[in-house]
């Protein structure tokens, strides 16, 4: 019987298929003594060998080296009173974050020179590193930064913000403080550059240039009672905490553990350490950062709660807000239920990568493999989906409705925060493959490479087709002498019976914590060969049994729908048996008679509606558009969604019969027709539906047919919208105003203005503006109609 009580790791796993939870198993403790605690081989000591993995690297690897340092540097050197060397970026790089993509890319330097040992991503860490090293001697009071803020069209030195907010002139809303975009955050991406340089490539001016810059922003706090601390972390601030907390590690200078504690976001953090879940609706990636620094903090300090709220973060994103492909949150914010949340805009890239480093940091606190068997999840069917090997490109989101695509970043006009993940998530492949305890080896990811374990004298290798096959083989291609140590192989949550041969015998080894383990003495050449046999399988989304995702082994199988290039007609497939069992039977049936279905891809046969569709795995597929999700419907139940369509249709045909004009968002025709006025507003696409957004000031009109007759306008809304306050105007005159916060229903929603006859009579036109309140958004609307008023009942 384990620590945790009766029940083990895989019978929680087992439950966990019905409730679901993504296979993944139970709270660890973080009370675990320094002897327990693991740590992973430095990234120096791993090499990656041919796979998909190194390919992703190699390819990140060309687009690092495509990037100007200069260009990125940029705002710095204007900053400080410098000529720059090279003109800004595009995209965000243009707006108020930029500088952030800076630090990102010194972190992707300093890791691939890490990964890979080539010279030229070093020298470029140093060339960043002394560049801002001359900008913070030229401010002379250790700040450097690149960020700017907006006022009207004049773009000014971030650095305004801070004597006011000493001051006490705090104006913080979730992503602007002071007017200035995520300031803090951005400065947190700088601060993890610069560390990473110090980490990965010696460099120590990094370090000087960090502290330089936390004495300044030390100043800043120091001058701000808690309430006040606590009004600028309702921005968010990243991981800042951890950088602080980081620095404390590195010079002992207990100051900057003190100011560490002070970055503490009560609102989100207390209820956590209490295990209380209050995530729903709250940003995904202005949590999970936070949460990492108070991971650390625990480790500074000892404190349990630190520990507490981390851990059941760690759980409650886990298991209530992640989707099959191990990524969270929709449009950004973490949702509930999960089912009504499957769409275009799911699962951002920066969510998983710091899901990932959360994942890595609780579980040298304890090493149970069911965080790994999280971590691969995520690492195999999210990372690897959103970075193109092809072009070296990056998503941001990645969609789950079906039929939607990937939408990939250009190379030089977008710097989005998923571009910058991205950057680092390509360069540490091998962080996270091998891992120590005293004279235990921890296997956790099945990716071919080379780890040289110098305690040991050892050199050892993998090889394998995994994710595609389930055969692993594990050599000691190199021992100085011969030596006793433990190898433990993490044994995946899916994998029903793995098996394990030493030099071709059969080896029981010893199954515990998810993890079959030999202890034995190694000789050069000894061989082992773990099978672990890979099955179909399919699991439900977490609130609605008869919604599936289907996976082979370690690998979501999605639905191929045919070319990005090309538009999505089809319906939705579903999944047709009496039960989910029937329907993998049935596609068992199928795939017993395609040779590729050992492999990479297999047909659903009958199973599905349409029929004969083929799955693939769905990381791969870039340039595709797929079906992750699938209801699974009886036959008579098809039946009823096939009339249900129908009658859907025909409403849908009545409404525009009565229809005198009708805008569609995002239709090029139907915005020239109605001489859109787009102003600073954006365009949305949500639930496979066109939108337009106004935030931030801006405000959006467009043009209608009048009438002599009393009018209706009719306006669609998204039903969960939240933090939208807008006033519609027609010919300047007010007609309504609107109030979101969330509470409407999981659908599309019609709302109807009326609009007196003398308001449209004798007009051939009349401009409709949308114009959001200080500090909110006008909708996003998806559609806006002219209809006839309903005749008056006398």
């Amino acid at each position: 019987m384990s620590k945790f009580g009766y029940w083990s790791r895989r019978t929680l796993l087992q439950v966990a298929a019905y409730t679901p939870a993504l296979g993944l198993s139970r709270f660890v403790d973080a009370t675990a003594t320094v002897d327990e605690r693991v740590t992973p081989f430095a990234l120096q000591a791993v090499r990656l060998r041919p796979s998909i993995y190194l390919t992703a690297v190699e390819s990140n690897g060309a687009y690092l080296l495509r990037l100007e340092p200069d260009r990125l540097l940029h705002n710095f050197r204007v900053s400080a009173g410098l000529d720059p060397k090279g003109a800004v970026y595009g995209g965000w790089e243009s707006e108020s974050l930029a500088g952030h993509s800076l630090g990102h890319y010194l972190s992707a330097c300093s890791l691939m020179f890490a990964q890979t040992a080539q010279d030229p991503y070093r020298e470029r860490v140093e060339y960043i590193v002394s560049e801002l090293a001359e900008c913070q001697e030229k401010h002379g009071d250790g700040y450097v930064a690149g960020f700017t803020r907006k006022r009207g069209e004049v773009m000014e030195d971030g650095k305004k913000i801070f004597p006011e907010i000493a001051d006490g002139d705090i104006r913080a809303l979730p992503f602007s403080l002071n007017g200035a975009w995520s300031p803090l955050y951005t400065l947190h991406k700088l601060f993890a550059g610069l560390l990473d340089a110090h980490e990965y490539c010696g460099n120590a001016p990094a370090l000087k240039v960090a502290v330089g810059l936390g004495g300044y922003l030390d100043g800043v706090f120091s001058k701000l009672s808690e309430p006040q601390m606590q009004q600028v972390l309702a921005c968010e601030y990243g991981g800042l905490n951890e950088s602080f907390a980081q620095l404390y590690e590195r010079t002992s200078d207990r100051r900057w553990l003190a100011t560490a504690r002070r970055i503490y976001d009560h609102k989100v953090m207390d209820p956590l350490s209490k295990r209380k879940d209050e995530l729903a609706g709250l940003h995904s990636n202005t949590q999970v950062p936070k949460v990492i620094g108070v991971a650390r903090l625990h480790d500074a300090t000892g404190d349990a709660a630190y520990a507490t709220a981390a851990q059941f973060f760690w759980q409650t994103v886990t298991r209530n807000h992640s989707y099959v492909i191990g990524g969270n949150a929709d449009r950004e914010s973490l949702e509930s239920p999960l089912s009504q949340y499957v769409t275009e805009q799911t699962c951002e890239a920066c969510n998983t990568y710091n899901m990932l480093k959360l994942t890595r940091h609780l579980y040298q606190w304890q090493p149970d493999a069911a965080y790994f068997d999280y971590y691969e999840r995520a690492h195999l069917n999210h990372i690897l989906a959103q970075h193109d090997p092809q072009n070296g490109m990056f998503a941001y989101m990645m969609p789950l409705m079906s039929g939607a695509r990937r939408e990939f970043s250009t190379p030089f006009d977008d710097f989005w925060c998923c571009l910058g993940t991205g950057m680092e998530s390509h360069s540490k492949h091998g962080d996270s493959i091998y891992w120590k305890r005293g004279d235990q080896l921890f296997v956790n990811l099945y990716i071919p490479s080379e780890l040289t374990w110098k305690e040991q004298g050892a050199t050892l290798a993998m090889r394998t087709d995994y994710p595609f096959a389930g055969d692993v083989v594990f050599e000691a291609s190199r021992l100085e002498q011969p030596r006793t140590f433990a190898v433990a192989f993490r044994i995946p949550a899916w994998c029903k019976k793995s098996s394990l041969k030493i030099n071709g015998e059969a080896v029981a080894g010893e199954l515990q914590g998810g993890y079959l383990t030999v202890r034995r003495r190694w000789v050069a050449n000894d061989k082992v060969e773990l099978h672990l046999p890979m099955r179909l399988r399919a699991e439900p989304i977490r609130d609605d049994p008869n919604l599936v995702a289907l996976l082979r082994g370690p690998m979501v199988m999605a639905a191929d729908l045919g070319s990005a290039s090309d538009p999505f007609v089809g319906t939705a497939p579903v999944l047709v048996g009496a039960t989910t069992t029937d329907v993998i039977k049935s596609m068992l049936q199928s795939a017993s008679q395609s040779p590729s279905s050992r492999r990479q891809s297999m047909d659903t046969g009958t199973a599905s509606q349409p029929p004969n569709l083929s799955l693939r795995p769905f990381f791969s597929q870039y340039d595709r558009r797929s079906a992750v999700y699938f209801p699974r419907l009886t036959q008579e139940q098809w039946g009823v969604a096939q009339s249900a369509r129908m009658a859907e249709r025909a409403r849908q045909s009545l409404l525009d019969s009565r229809t005198l004009d009708v805008m569609r968002f995002g239709e090029k025709q139907s915005e020239h027709e109605h001489a859109l006025q787009e102003g600073k507003s954006e365009g949305v696409l949500y639930r496979g539906r066109n939108g337009r957004l106004a935030r931030g000031g801006a405000s959006f009109e467009f043009r209608m047919r009048g009438s002599n007759a009393p009018m209706v306008l009719q306006a669609t809304y998204w039903g969960k919208q939240r933090n939208s306050r807008f006033k519609i105007l027609v010919d300047g005159v007010r007609v309504a105003a609107e109030s979101m916060d969330g509470r409407g229903p999981v659908a599309f929603v019609d709302r109807s203005y009326q609009l007196p006859a003398e308001m449209t009579r004798g007009k051939e036109f009349v401009v409709i503006r949308f114009e959001p309140d200080e500090n909110s958004g006008a909708g996003p609307v998806f559609e806006c109609r002219m209809l006839p008023a309903a005749p008056q009942v006398a």
